[in-house]
């Protein structure tokens, strides 16, 4: 009698520990649900999701995507945000400044990282880069700003006058006019900063003030990087150097940049994501991480038509785009 009741147990003790794997294997093959909020559409943010979403299936991590672009409207961000969190997402990835900022707004719970973010604690994201101190955290594109304003000292030592176009309700480009005329000082550079509002003021922003600076800077603004083209060719039209804070202007048309990689920033973040979703480990505790690389990109084409060599020690470890 012990015995069949104690072969019994031994059978309901094993479905049970059978039926216990299932669970875990099914758990271990769920798909998280990632929502992605993107703020606009230019080519610097397109990287920055692209390299998440590589990273995150070389990682071999499985998710499903819901992508959204709000075209550089906040309330919209706002919108997707709150709906990303009726949808009980398991991470919301914001993408530049405003959509982590509608994200933070949305919820305490899900955890969010952001990236193309310049500075998250003016931003009001993190309570520090090392302590973020709630559930978001995620990658700075900050720019090493002195290296590249260092550029057109290089280029051509008679510079004197820089102009940087910038939105005036971007938190973030505030922060980088502020740190431009810090270590513009050493270089004997005067910035002009430009303050637009929207896109459709930048032509006349430029027009302003093209006679009166030897080049333009143009910094990670995402009005800016919209109207990229625009700001370079009226530059080049008029013998105006330009660096750029990113790979992104110098494929715009920009002369060159010394400056991170956003597809690599996203990549960074989508390694973040697995150590949320897979090793569980906790938002707090991971700090906000900036570029670890930086590389030299020259665009050829405005090379030639600013009567540039190749040959310049600017261009040194350089690599050369048409």
């Amino acid at each position: 009698m012990k015995q069949a009741v104690g072969q019994k147990t031994k059978k309901i003790f094993g479905i049970i520990v059978f039926l216990i794997l299932i669970l875990l294997s099914y758990a271990n093959e769920k798909n998280f649900e990632i929502g992605i909020s993107q703020f606009a559409e230019h080519p610097a943010l397109d990287a920055v999701r692209k390299g998440f979403e590589d990273e995150l299936k070389e990682l071999g991590v499985k998710v499903n995507i819901d992508y959204k672009n709000s075209q550089g409207d906040t309330g919209t961000a706002g919108m997707i945000a709150q709906k990303f969190v009726a949808d009980k997402k398991d991470l919301i990835f914001a993408i530049a400044t405003p959509s982590a900022q509608a994200a933070k707004q949305a919820t305490d719970n899900i955890p969010i990282l952001f990236s193309a973010v310049t500075d998250p604690v003016s931003a009001q994201l993190v309570n520090s880069n090392e302590k973020v101190g709630g559930n978001i955290t995620g990658t700075s594109d900050a720019a090493p700003i002195e290296k590249q304003l260092a550029l057109f000292k290089e280029l051509n030592p008679k510079v004197k006058k820089v102009a940087i176009i910038y939105n005036t309700s971007e938190a973030n480009s505030e922060v980088q006019i502020n740190t431009a005329k810090k270590v513009s000082k050493k270089l004997d550079i005067e910035i002009i900063p430009v303050g637009v509002n929207n896109i459709n003021d930048i032509p006349q922003a430029v027009n302003s003030v093209i006679r009166k600076v030897d080049g333009f800077y143009t910094i990670t603004d995402n009005i800016v990087a919209s109207a990229i083209n625009l700001i370079s060719k009226a530059a080049i039209k008029n013998k105006k150097i330009t660096i750029g804070a990113e790979e992104a202007h110098v494929q715009g048309g920009v002369l060159m940049t010394d400056g991170l990689s956003y597809y690599e920033l996203g990549r960074q973040t989508g390694a973040m994501a697995k150590k949320i979703l897979v090793d569980k480990v906790a938002v707090q505790d991971i700090p906000v991480e900036i570029s670890k690389n930086t590389k030299k990109v020259v665009n050829k084409n405005t090379l030639n038509k600013l009567k540039f060599s190749e040959n310049s020690e600017a261009f040194s470890g350089a690599t050369f785009i048409e």
